[in-house]
Formats: structure tokens, C-alpha cells, sequence
């Protein structure tokens, strides 16, 4: 039992820690419609609107009206789980544990004189949700896992010229997390349940740099930090096997642990052609190699079981990941603006520690997008996004002999939907 609860306590860690990787996997990485539509190839150069606050806090500098963004990205996504074998033998392997899914964003912009602008954002940075079926046969390693960050950023910016401005933003992230999983020590009883919840809110911040390094090249670079999280919560165990063991079958203990959402640095380009073409080129750095361990205090144990739950840790191993994106706009008249995008993004997990919960690999996406301006005053943007991932396998195994070996397909369709309206 003790490995088992192992696992599932430190499954919340892992994937409350690794949300943005999933998140990234199932195209719920977008703060933008506009950026969605060249795959975030200009995400930190472009500054076409209010989204530029999370983008690049400079390139609010850019934006000459006060002005208001909005939108929601929406997400299909589908697994396909093949070569599944588990003990003990049984259980199913649906996929498609993950339910279409709704992100909202919002941002706003007004310049305040020709130096200086202020902004505020409110964003999903991360998330995830997945939700298996009863008597899937990983059961023992995630049944159900719901994690969102929800991030409220205020953001100042000031252009020293027309050439180069800078910009800063701290961030108030919520998180919260809500994780199960089966647990069984004997075949001869029905499975117990368990049930971990945990929240926190941390700070964090973003700066960024704009540079118009030429009349027709703008460079960007964008700094997002880490955010270090101490989740306080509980976990619930529901299961009358511990009454063999001289305590009651339902146990809530407190719980808490700490976790470093990564930082990263996003370097984009855009390239003007032409009065019509736009050209862009970005690359982005995770810094994942920083989750190479996991621990975990409980507290409220019982004597009998004070020793194993105590204090936990347990290797991880990541490593640092890196995306890469490129991108073109056309702008085909006064009232229309075609885009369109391909990104290749790596994953920091690796085979030996994957699980259910994040059963991800590198993946490609191609994206294509069009804003409608109908007046001067009123932009209309909307996007598309299909994910592949390579196929991965799942290889779990703990203490009692419980196993789930599989192989994951999983690919997506984001569809995004959006607006600017100017003052």
C-alpha cells in the first residue's frame, strides 16, 4: 500500500508541475488568437494587440490606441491507447480521456504619453483535465486529474525611443489542482479510491525587450519567470481494506508540497517583405531540468502509518525542452489579414517516468488563422490548430505487482475565436 499511495500522492506533483508540457500537448498553450494563427512564431515580436502583454509586456509600447482583446480557444483532443497490458489482467483502454475544453483570455492596453503604456492581463497559462473511464486499467496510476493556473498580470512598459522599448509585469497565479486514482492491496476486496486537492497562489513576474532593429526587422525577447507554488491540501483515502490493518477505511490526511513552475525565454523575429508579407521566426526555452526532485510532507497520519507517509521524495529527472515556430502573414487587403504557421515542440519527460496523467511526447502543429477588421475600430481574429505527438509508451509498476505498460497516439484540434475593439 505504501507504493501505491506513493505514486498517487507524488502523481500530483508531477502533473500540477508538468500542466504547461500537457497543456502545450492538447494546444491549451494559447494567450492568443492573433498569435495562435502563425503557431506564436512572432509571439514576443509582433505586438498586433492587447495580447502583447503576455507576449512581450514591451510591445504594449507599439500600441498607439487604448484597446481591449478578448477571446477563448477551445480544444478536441483524441488518444489512442494500443499494446496495453496491465496486472492484475483486465480493465479497458478507451482514450479520449480528455474533454473538449474552453480557455478564456482577456487583456487591455491604453497608452498613457509617447513614453509610457500600462496593461493588465488575465490568462490560463496552465491546465489540464483528464478523465478516464471506470475500470480503465491504469487506474492505479491517475483515473482523474483536473489542474488549471489562473494568472492576473498588471504591466507597465516605456519606450526610450522609437527603436527600443522594455516592459515589466508581476504575475498572481492561482492554482488548483484536484487528482484520483484507484488503490487496491488484495483482489479478494473492491478497489478504494483516492482523492488528492491542493491549492495555492504564488507570485511571479514577466519583462521583455523590443527592439525595431531596422525599418522592416523588430526583434523580441521575452522573459517569463518561475513560480514557486506550496500547495496545501488533503488527501482522502476511501478503502476498507485498512480496516485489515487496525484503522479506519476513511482517512484524510494534510498535505502539502512545493513545486517550480519552470521559467522560460521566448526570442522571436518579424520580417516585413513587403506592404502585404510578414515573416516570423521564434524559438522558446523551458527551463524543466529544475524538476529533477519531488517532495512531500503529510501530516495527520496515524502512528501505525506515520513511517510511510511522513515525508516523501522521489527522483523525476526532467530536462530542459525547447519549441521552435515559423510563420507568415498576408495581408490581402484593407479588411483581411491571412496567417498561418508550423511549430515543432519538444516534451522533458522521459520513458521511465511518463504516466497516465501525462502521456506525452514531442509534437508538431500546424496552425492557420485571419483577422477581419471591418472598421478601424474592430478586429474579429480566429485560428485553427491540429497537434500531432510521436507515440509514446507508458511503463508503471509499484510495489504490489500492479503494472500498466501502453502505447499513447494523441493528437488535437484547437479552434480559437477572438476580438479587439479600440477606444
Amino acid at each position: 500500500m505504501k507504493k501505491v499511495m506513493l505514486k498517487t500522492t507524488l502523481s500530483l506533483a508531477v502533473t500540477l508541475a508538468s500542466t504547461q508540457i500537457f497543456a502545450a500537448g492538447f494546444a491549451l498553450n494559447e494567450q492568443s488568437i492573433s498569435g495562435m494563427g502563425t503557431g506564436f512564431a512572432g509571439r514576443s515580436s509582433s505586438a498586433d494587440d492587447a495580447s502583447t502583454v503576455y507576449g512581450n509586456p514591451a510591445g504594449m509600447a507599439r500600441i498607439k490606441r487604448e484597446q481591449v482583446t478578448g477571446g477563448v480557444a477551445v480544444v478536441d483532443a483524441h488518444t489512442d491507447i494500443s499494446n496495453a497490458s496491465s496486472s492484475p489482467n483486465g480493465g479497458s483502454n478507451k482514450g479520449d480521456m480528455v474533454p473538449f475544453t474552453a480557455v478564456p483570455m482577456g487583456f487591455y492596453v491604453k497608452p498613457i504619453d509617447d513614453h509610457w503604456a500600462f496593461g493588465l492581463g488575465v490568462y490560463v497559462p496552465f491546465g489540464l483535465i483528464t478523465d478516464y473511464e471506470n475500470g480503465f486499467a491504469g487506474r492505479y496510476f491517475g483515473s482523474k486529474s483536473e489542474v488549471q493556473v489562473i494568472t492576473f498580470q498588471p504591466t507597465v512598459s516605456y519606450a526610450f525611443n522609437d527603436k527600443v522599448s522594455i516592459g515589466f509585469g508581476p504575475t498572481i497565479n492561482r492554482i488548483d489542482g484536484s487528482l484520483e486514482s484507484n488503490l487496491s492491496i488484495t483482489q479478494a476486496l473492491p478497489d478504494g479510491k483516492v482523492k488528492i486537492k491542493g491549492d495555492d497562489t504564488a507570485l511571479g513576474y514577466n519583462v521583455g525587450l523590443l527592439v525595431q532593429a531596422t525599418d522592416t526587422t523588430r526583434v523580441g525577447l521575452t522573459y517569463h519567470s518561475k513560480v514557486d507554488y506550496k500547495l496545501e491540501g488533503d488527501t482522502k483515502v476511501n478503502y476498507n481494506a485498512l480496516a485489515l490493518v487496525g484503522v479506519g477505511a476513511n482517512q484524510k490526511y494534510d498535505a502539502s508540497l512545493k513545486i517550480t513552475t519552470p521559467e522560460s525565454v521566448d526570442l522571436s523575429v518579424t520580417q516585413a517583405i513587403n506592404d502585404r508579407w510578414n515573416v516570423y521566426a521564434g524559438t522558446t526555452w523551458t527551463r524543466w531540468s529544475q524538476l529533477d526532485k519531488i517532495t512531500v510532507k503529510n501530516s495527520g497520519v496515524q502512528p501505525l502509518l506515520a513511517g510511510q507517509f511522513g515525508t516523501i521524495n522521489e527522483d523525476q529527472n526532467w530536462h530542459d525542452s525547447w519549441a521552435y515556430a515559423v510563420g507568415t502573414s498576408y495581408q490581402l487587403n484593407k479588411e483581411w489579414v491571412l496567417r498561418t504557421g508550423l511549430t515543432f515542440d519538444q516534451s522533458p519527460t522521459n520513458n521511465e517516468d511518463r504516466s497516465p496523467r501525462i502521456p506525452t511526447g514531442d509534437r508538431t502543429i500546424f496552425s492557420i488563422g485571419a483577422g477581419w477588421s471591418p472598421t478601424d475600430d474592430l478586429t474579429i481574429d480566429v485560428a485553427y490548430s491540429y497537434l500531432k505527438e510521436e507515440s509514446v509508451n507508458i511503463r508503471n509498476e509499484n510495489a504490489r505487482g500492479q503494472t500498466y505498460d501502453a502505447k499513447y497516439e494523441n493528437s488535437a484540434n484547437g479552434f480559437g475565436v477572438g476580438a479587439t475593439y479600440r477606444f
